[in-house]
């Protein structure tokens, strides 16, 4: 049975919780949205990818709540790059543009392109996204797709800037060398070279708990599981 959009966003609603909505809110999220907990959230991302039209049109609401889902259920491999172009200049906070477009875009046919595109902005969240993106389309593809020095340039950069870099971009950047150091064994140790140039971070993160991995740590752990370089199956969570 096809669902409808107002289907879902009734479900969505009915998920919400004031609790939920007021730690999203700390987070840095903004109006509209439920405050529906991803794992809730999930129990409709079956019905929802029978219906692209219907995954797509979530997105369109702006609802971040339903903007989330989205990117749980939209087909990358159909994305257009007019939609991902959209989709960046909607995104309001942190996770609608590092998390659903990121993903949706890495798994895209037009990752490495619109992640070179993006971390060029002026727009502190379009950046951000760009470099989530990068992150994120790393993890997934084998390294001989990978434009492997383009990359290195990339961390060279990084490394050269992230402390000068707007807000949330220090945070994927950070990010983007430690998937570098993770997921591509053949630039593991330049990886590691760059996240000890650049030593910790500092995010604002507002009213919240979270903190900013220590890049050096994070690859460490990685290579103490003996874990470089696996890849993984899909960047989408």
């Amino acid at each position: 049975m096809t669902v409808t959009l107002e289907e879902i966003m009734t479900k969505l609603e009915d998920m919400g919780s004031e609790q939920t909505k007021k730690t999203f809110i700390r987070h840095g999220a903004k109006e509209p949205l439920f405050g529906v907990k991803v794992g809730d959230m999930k129990k409709l991302v079956k019905d929802v990818k029978r219906n692209q039209e219907v995954a797509r049109a979530l997105y369109e609401t702006g609802n971040s709540d339903a903007m989330y889902l989205a990117g749980l259920t939209v087909d990358p491999k159909t994305a257009s790059k007019e939609m991902l172009l959209s989709w960046a200049s909607a995104a309001n906070w942190y996770t609608p543009a590092e998390y659903t477009v990121a993903w949706v875009a890495a798994e895209s046919p037009f990752a490495a392109e619109l992640a070179e595109e993006w971390i060029q902005s002026p727009e502190e969240l379009i950046a951000a996204c760009g470099w989530s993106t990068y992150a994120n389309y790393i993890s997934i593809t084998p390294d001989d797709r990978l434009d492997l020095e383009r990359i290195e340039q990339l961390l060279r950069q990084v490394a050269a800037t992230i402390h000068e870099e707007r807000n949330r971009v220090r945070y994927t950047m950070n990010g983007f060398v430690i998937a570098v150091g993770a997921y591509v064994a053949p630039l593991h140790e330049t990886a590691i070279a760059a996240a000890e140039q650049i030593g910790s971070v500092q995010v604002d993160v507002g009213q919240t708990a979270c903190k900013v991995p220590l890049a050096t740590e994070y690859i460490r752990k990685v290579e103490e599981r003996g874990t470089v370089g696996k890849k993984k199956k899909t960047c989408i969570c």
